[in-house]
């Protein structure tokens, strides 16, 4: 193989609810080809998600996640002929093993404890070439005793903790996000429901983050604070027309993850999601207001309070308001919970990704 032009499977889960591990795999996918610009590069979407029409990249669709087609992965899989297959937090034995069999190197992303705890399994070790963990040790604990004996007996896979998966190195040149908008040199306050559509359970997040949002930018919590919303507005999230902004509310669409981060390293807070924008809302070094959307976020957000670099809210609007107001009025708390983000040091889970494919391309 040239390994100027190497061939990457992209296999994250994908359908109707949120997108984390699509955009962990896209990030990284863009990694990919501005570090190997002759790459291809293929993904394996359901037709059911959203995103699925605009991936930017060869795209085979299957009516649902592609856990559930074992055999039409394992039949792309032979037909491509990849050098590395990625899974993210998605695959079955059969699928690990067409990759292996493929000669291809399997590299496993575990997003949480269930994905974890079957990438651990003796018969998925001996298949995954790497597995790395979706999230910092602070979040998703440092290795067990029976993982620390597995890999002393297997000798295998490499493991590698991704920290925060944040693309700010590429953005357009010339073409500045801040100045689009107006807030160069100004304070906002933003706010980032997520990119996905609702999860059962939460279908109307994205209205309470919204109604938030107006009640920032009108003055609800104290006065008056310039507040820009990232997302599509609840009803146009579901295939209703978007609420139009006012006053000092400014609404954005979905930004590429580099404009979204130059809004994260100048906003004075920002009230997210608790999913991937959390963490790189940390990993920026901003004080955060988190909100869980879906059940495994709670835990996530637990452990951020618990490490003082994130106030947790409750998903109502009104609770998230009222919080906002008092954090923005407190600069001594403000200035605390910027200070740990800082101190934490997340790592660039992008680099980490890439030196590992390096690694593994001159092996293929």
């Amino acid at each position: 193989m040239n390994d100027t032009a190497p061939r990457l499977l992209f296999i994250p889960v994908s359908g109707a609810f949120g997108m984390g591990e699509y955009a962990r795999s896209l990030a990284i996918a863009k990694g990919v080809e501005w570090r190997w610009p002759g790459a291809a590069i293929h993904f394996v979407l359901s037709r059911e998600a959203p995103y699925a029409v605009q991936t930017p990249y060869a795209t085979t669709l299957l009516d649902s996640s592609p856990t559930f087609h074992s055999s039409a992965v394992a039949d792309l899989i032979e037909r491509w002929s990849p050098d590395v297959v990625i899974f993210d937090n998605a695959g079955r034995t059969a699928q690990l093993r067409a990759a292996a069999r493929a000669g291809a190197r399997v590299v496993y992303i575990s997003a949480r404890r269930r994905q974890r705890r079957k990438a651990f399994r003796l018969r998925w070790m001996r298949l995954i070439d790497e597995h790395w963990i979706a999230y910092p040790k602070f979040i998703a604990g440092d290795l067990g005793f029976l993982e620390r004996l597995k890999l002393e007996v297997m000798r295998r896979p490499a493991i590698r903790y991704l920290d925060v998966i944040l693309d700010a190195r590429r953005g357009l040149a010339g073409d500045s996000i801040l100045q689009r908008l107006g807030l160069a040199g100004e304070d906002f306050v933003l706010v980032v429901p997520g990119g996905g559509t609702g999860h059962p359970g939460a279908r109307d997040a994205v209205d309470e983050f919204l109604a938030a949002a107006r009640a920032l930018a009108a003055g609800e919590a104290g006065r008056a604070v310039a507040t820009i919303f990232v997302g599509r507005a609840g009803s146009a999230a579901r295939g209703g027309p978007a609420a139009p902004a006012a006053g000092s509310l400014q609404m954005v669409g979905l930004l590429p993850q580099a404009a979204l981060a130059e809004l994260m390293r100048s906003a004075r807070l920002v009230i997210a999601n608790g999913g991937s924008t959390l963490l790189q809302s940390i990993a920026c070094g901003k004080p955060c207001i988190a909100v869980p959307i879906a059940a495994d976020q709670r835990a996530r957000i637990r452990h951020c309070v618990s490490a003082g670099v994130a106030v947790a809210a409750p998903l109502d609007s009104a609770a998230m308001t009222k919080i906002a107001g008092a954090l923005l009025a407190d600069e001594s708390q403000m200035e605390a919970l910027g200070g740990r983000a800082i101190a934490l040091g997340l790592g660039d889970g992008i680099e980490v990704a890439l030196h590992a494919l390096t690694s593994l391309i001159r092996r293929t």
